[in-house]
């Protein structure tokens, strides 16, 4: 089961991944947690590069095919040979992220990144992915303060250095992609408690298992 976690800056993503992957342990199974951009040996160097605030003047197309060989390295490296395995994997972070941030955000054709993800993933598709959904205003509010709070701000700031419209259309774009492949998306409302949000994954995540394949 590959399962993948979404949602613009501050929608505690990796607070959910962990709970997720504790209660699934819990029950014996095996679970690979990762993550995009950094997933992989060489993704750890990309990333870097890619939220880093003192990173200037990277183009949009540069910025997607940083990203691209991120995700080809990763999956290569990392959630394919989980997956061979017969593990669950966590992901934070994948293939709808490029569609959302560089296509919505940046205004690149999104149908175009379909068609680089699909190459740089092998045509790998999620079983499931949570769209922890959260206004734009108190999502980057959560992020700058948890960068502070961390002392992360350079290092993984870019990306929340932005203007609330692009994070609005990044968020629109998320919700566009979910209203087009319900099947896959579960929606959930980052704004609730996190007891709350992680009732609601888990149950998708049962949801998920028990669907046909």
């Amino acid at each position: 089961m590959f399962v993948t976690f979404e949602g613009i800056e501050g929608t505690g993503k990796s607070t959910q991944i962990g709970l997720l992957a504790k209660a699934l342990s819990a029950s014996g199974l095996r679970v690979a947690v990762t993550l995009e951009p950094g997933g992989s040996l060489i993704g750890r160097e990309l990333r870097r590069i890619l939220l880093s605030l003192e990173t200037k003047n990277l183009c949009d197309r540069a910025e997607l095919f940083l990203y691209l060989a991120d995700r080809a390295q990763h999956v290569a490296e990392v959630v394919r040979p989980a997956l061979d395995e017969g593990m669950v994997v966590l992901c934070d972070r994948f293939a709808d992220s490029t569609v959302a941030y560089q296509g919505y955000g940046r205004g690149l054709d999104p149908a175009l990144l379909g068609r680089l993800n699909d190459t740089a993933t092998g045509s790998l598709v999620p079983d499931l992915t949570i769209l922890l959904d959260i206004d734009p205003e108190t999502g980057l509010r959560r992020a700058l303060s948890r960068n502070l709070r961390n002392g992360a701000h350079v290092q993984e700031g870019r990306f929340e250095a932005e203007s609330l419209a692009f994070h609005s259309r990044v968020r629109q774009g998320y919700l566009t992609m979910a209203a087009m492949d319900r099947k896959r998306f579960r929606v959930v409302n980052a704004a609730s408690t996190p007891e709350e949000v992680s009732a609601e994954v888990l149950a998708a995540y049962r949801a998920a298992c028990s669907r046909p394949r």
